[in-house]
């Protein structure tokens, strides 16, 4: 892409000339006879660069740049500057003009100039663009869920998303401890620093201190070069420290001081190295058993656990499989190519009594395997799981129209979270003895909100009385 120009200057001579030049390059070139009508332009169009003469009549170069950089941070801005008039060309410099053109110019300086910012601009765009979309990979669009659980999660994650304070993040394996620190990470004032991960749990003892911290040439057998570890590389961003709970006692003590003093040396070194690393830990372990069995540093559990995440497992937020469900058959439908088949009644009824062992992970599998493999136009209960019935969990009560027709998928998902939605309210007025300002104050709604909802579901204060006598 040679990317988008608007020229801006009142006389016309100089505008067909810097047109003439610049489309010759293989840029698209649009122009501007006045401030006016540049601003106008900028505010609809799409443009990489703009250059504009510093004296015009009307609004001048200069309001251009201001107002132009207010519409779009992303745009560069090149000053064309009169003979003598260098001091204006730098005041335009501070208030972020991309560069400047003193008159006379030649055509070789117009490309060179217009080449080098161009180049800058498109890199900026595309950074942001990379931005943004990593940020939507890795916000909460990845961590599915509104369940009670959930909600409490996302609202603790924007509470301290902007700040630095360590956080512990726990939870069974397969539940999201990953997405959570990425959704930290990206979240955070750290967005486009790098987020460095490491799995304790995956590097041998002998290992862990100089991945984590790097080391010298001839630190040991084998070190032939220096090599820096994941805090260096971390440094202005994130350090991401799965299954912390693994890490050997003597590493934990060096960890600590790394975190608090924020300085560390490389392994075979002496010289200390200053780092700004924020540290997230993900452990499924009980470390609270661990630090009273020793293998695990009380000083640097309490300094881990700031703030304390904790991932409920699948079996204990039901209420979200329909919709992690709904999210993985798009997710995978997109990745590989297929139509979105829906789950069949009896199979979405599988799932929500189904254990999962193995959490989102294994719900994501498994409507993955189902969705390539499945071979009618609906995904069944056996193509999910085969022969075998899991239903370690109590089950959830079927529709009552199940015997009499099958449910298509979105059927049988509306159905199921009405009853959860009708089951949450119901026992928040019972707690309450049928008030409905407390219970709606207990569970974060609007007393308005909350009555609506009692409507739509056929609820009645009176009724939740009656259940909690």
């Amino acid at each position: 892409m040679q990317g988008r120009v608007l020229v801006v200057d009142d006389e016309k001579a100089m505008v067909l000339a810097l047109k003439g030049v610049l489309t010759k390059e293989g840029y698209q070139v649009e122009t501007a006879s006045s401030g006016k009508e540049a601003l106008e332009r900028i505010e609809t169009g799409n443009f990489h660069v703009v250059i504009t003469d510093l004296s015009m009549d009307g609004l001048s170069g200069m309001d251009v740049l201001e107002r132009a950089r207010s519409v779009d941070p992303d745009l560069a801005v090149i000053m064309i500057t009169a003979y003598g008039s260098e001091k204006v060309a730098v005041q335009a410099m501070k208030l972020g003009a991309a560069d400047y053109l003193p008159k006379p110019f030649d055509n070789d300086e117009l490309r060179v100039v217009v080449r080098r910012v161009m180049d800058t601009a498109l890199l900026r765009r595309d950074h942001r663009r990379l931005l943004e979309q990593v940020q939507g990979d890795f916000g909460f669009g990845q961590i599915v869920g509104r369940s009670p659980a959930m909600r409490r999660l996302f609202e603790t994650v924007d509470k301290i998303a902007d700040t630095d304070v360590t956080v512990l993040i726990r939870g069974e394996s397969g539940t999201g401890k990953e997405l959570v620190a990425n959704a930290l990470h990206y979240r955070s004032p750290r967005r486009s620093k790098p987020m460095i991960k490491m799995n304790c749990a995956a590097l041998s003892r002998e290992l862990v201190e100089s991945e984590l911290f790097g080391h010298e040439r001839g630190a040991f057998t084998g070190a032939i070069a220096r090599r820096e570890g994941k805090f260096e590389a971390a440094d202005g961003g994130t350090l991401f420290l799965d299954e912390v709970g693994d890490m050997p006692l003597d590493t934990q003590a060096k960890l600590l001081r790394a975190i608090q003093e924020k300085e560390f040396e490389r392994v075979g070194g002496n010289q200390p190295i200053k780092v700004d690393v924020r540290v997230i830990a993900a452990t499924n372990q009980d470390l609270e058993t661990a630090v009273g069995a020793g293998r695990f540093r009380e000083d640097l559990y309490y300094r881990l656990r700031v703030v304390e995440l904790v991932i409920p497992p699948l079996h204990e937020r039901r209420e979200d499989i329909p919709l992690l469900i709904d999210h993985f058959l798009k997710e995978a439908a997109a990745r590989f190519h297929r139509d979105v088949k829906p789950l069949s009644g009896d199979a979405l009824r599988a799932c929500m009594q189904h254990q999962w062992k193995g959490n989102v992970r294994e719900l994501r599998s498994a409507v993955e395997q189902a969705l390539l493999l499945a071979p009618g136009a609906e995904i069944t209960a056996a193509d999910l799981f085969g022969n075998v019935v899991a239903a370690d969990a109590p089950p959830v009560p079927a529709p009552a129209n199940a015997a009499a027709a099958p449910l298509s998928f979105r059927e049988a998902k509306e159905q199921m979270v009405q009853n959860f939605e009708r089951d949450f309210l119901l026992q928040a007025l019972r707690r309450h003895g049928g008030n409905i300002s407390k219970a709606a104050e207990e569970i974060g709604m609007y007393r308005q909100n909350f009555q609506q909802k009692m409507r739509e579901l056929g609820i009645s204060a009176e009724e939740a009385k009656d259940s909690g006598d």
